[in-house]
C-alpha cells in the first residue's frame, strides 16, 4: 500500500509539473465528449476521454501486476 501511494504521489507530481505541455494534447476535446454552452452556463462531461483513460490505466496496471 505504501509503495502504491508513493507511486501515485509521484505521478500526480509529474502531471503537475508537465501540465503546460499536457494541456496541448487533444484530451477533453475528443469526439463523444459532451459540451453544452449557453448564456452564463457551461457543462462539460468528457465521456470519451474518461473511457480512453480508463482503458489505458487498466492496461498499465495489468502489465505491472504480472
Amino acid at each position: 500500500m505504501q509503495r502504491t501511494l508513493i507511486l501515485l504521489g509521484i505521478a500526480v507530481l509529474l502531471a503537475g509539473v508537465l501540465w503546460p505541455w499536457i494541456g496541448r494534447f487533444p484530451f477533453g476535446r475528443l469526439p463523444g465528449d459532451i459540451m453544452i454552452e449557453r448564456d452564463n452556463f457551461r457543462f462539460f462531461f468528457p465521456l470519451t476521454t474518461m473511457v480512453l483513460l480508463s482503458a489505458v490505466l487498466t492496461l498499465i496496471l495489468w502489465v505491472f501486476k504480472k
